[in-house]
């Protein structure tokens, strides 16, 4: 039976801060500096939210030569209406718009 609990401030943080640009892969050294979330916090968080479904998990190739692997992480449609249920006002995607 699972319980039904109200998710941490720190879920809470990490879900709002996701749901800005949920379509976009973001790299967990981004979220860290973003939420203020510490890896021992944010990381096993990312694994617990990626095994729930709310969140996909990938690795991506280095953006320059000689670097690391690096995972990315986004939410899933499950992930954005949780959000949307669980982060009081979560913030909006902002239209990009051209610069005349």
């Amino acid at each position: 039976m699972g319980r039904n609990r109200r998710p941490s401030k720190q879920m809470l943080r990490l879900l709002e801060a996701l749901a800005a640009h949920p379509q976009q892969w973001r790299h967990g050294y981004d979220l860290m500096k973003e939420t203020g979330l510490l890896s021992g916090t944010l990381y096993p968080l990312l694994m617990r939210m990626t095994d729930q479904g709310l969140v996909d998990a990938e690795w991506r190739a280095p953006e320059q030569l000689g670097r690391p692997a690096r995972h990315a992480y986004r939410l899933t449609a499950a992930g954005v209406a949780f959000a949307q249920s669980a982060v009081p006002d979560p913030p909006l995607p902002t239209p990009r718009t051209a610069l005349a």
